[in-house]
């Protein structure tokens, strides 16, 4: 990949999903985050985040609703 960049062909590793996960650049550039999810109790897990950014800030990653918890708030916006 380096020999290739530098003969300026564009080039990027092929990782699979064990790579892609222990990439330590990708926790570092906020790619990947750590989260907590109410329903796993105290388990934590990394987990990928969108990488596109907007005004250079990193998104931040939150755990999905649990059911039922923002019905109220659909059927009163009508996004239901």
């Amino acid at each position: 990949m380096r020999i290739l960049g530098a003969a300026g062909v564009p080039a990027g590793a092929v990782l699979d999903t064990q790579e892609l996960h222990d990439e330590e650049s990708f926790g570092r550039r906020g790619i990947m985050q750590v989260m907590q999810h109410p329903a796993c109790g105290a388990f934590k897990f990394k987990m990928p985040t969108w990488p596109v950014r907007h005004d250079g800030a990193t998104p931040t990653l939150r755990p999905a609703p649990q059911l039922g918890q923002r019905t109220d708030m659909c059927l009163a916006t009508g996004l239901a």
